[in-house]
């Protein structure tokens, strides 16, 4: 878990008022001890207005909120929609944040009476979208930090090939993901069906964003391609 994760969960934490036992978060973080403390000395020195001290426990004084956000229904049930494919469509880590995002929205946005509180969508099982998603984590984390993939690829037509690639963003079609990535042997722009993707490795070894540049004009060269393409498959 990165440190601005373990941060964000334990201000979660804590914002039930209650006194919390620095021990207590360290097992449920699977982080040390010292860890927490180090971790409540940051929050404390950036404004988070947490009391306590080591050997005592830490509680917060008031609740930590984001700017406030006036949201219409419609607003809201898109939100929701989105957070409902995600829980349903993606990896095990933004599969958790869904759920957690649900959570928190649901609970604002029926805080006050204004919204119903069965107001959400149910969201028919993405199964075709799962397939391959064991690989989205390290495609994620390849973007993020431009690395190369090498993948191995079936296409729909059971063509398998071997490729080294550059990935640049993933995208959904309603049924399937996209990743969309500079393929190095064809020397061009390609996008790959993740579920098509019968492995998919890091390799350590990174890329420039010059072909970013180019990216948006490619898109928009394909996007009614891609759709089409998405609906025959």
């Amino acid at each position: 878990m990165r440190r601005s994760d373990r941060l964000s969960e334990i201000i979660e934490i804590v914002q039930d008022g209650r006194l919390h036992l620095a021990r207590d978060i360290a097992e449920r973080l699977e982080v040390s001890v010292r860890t927490i403390y180090r971790d409540f000395d940051t929050l404390v020195a950036s404004g988070i207005p947490i009391d306590g001290e080591r050997g005592v426990g830490y509680m917060l004084r008031e609740p930590v909120f984001l700017p406030p956000m006036n949201l219409s229904l419609a607003e809201l049930e898109a939100l929701h929609l989105g957070m409902a494919i995600v829980a349903e469509a993606a990896d095990t880590e933004l599969q958790s944040a869904a759920a957690s995002l649900t959570k928190k929205i649901d609970k604002v946005a029926t805080a006050n009476g204004t919204v119903p509180k069965r107001w959400g969508f149910g969201v028919y099982p993405f199964v075709q979208a799962k397939i391959g998603f064991e690989h989205m984590p390290r495609i994620r984390a390849a973007i993020r930090n431009k690395e190369k993939l090498k993948i191995a690829y079936l296409s729909l037509e059971n063509h398998a090939s071997t490729r080294v690639v550059w990935p640049l963003q993933n995208a959904y079609w309603g049924r399937v993901w996209t990743m969309t990535c500079w393929c190095e042997k064809r020397g061009d722009f390609r996008s790959f069906r993740i579920d098509c993707l019968t492995s998919c490795n890091l390799t350590g070894a990174n890329f420039d964003d010059e072909r970013e540049q180019l990216l948006e004009e490619y898109l928009e060269k394909i996007n009614a391609e891609m759709e089409q393409n998405v609906e025959r498959h």
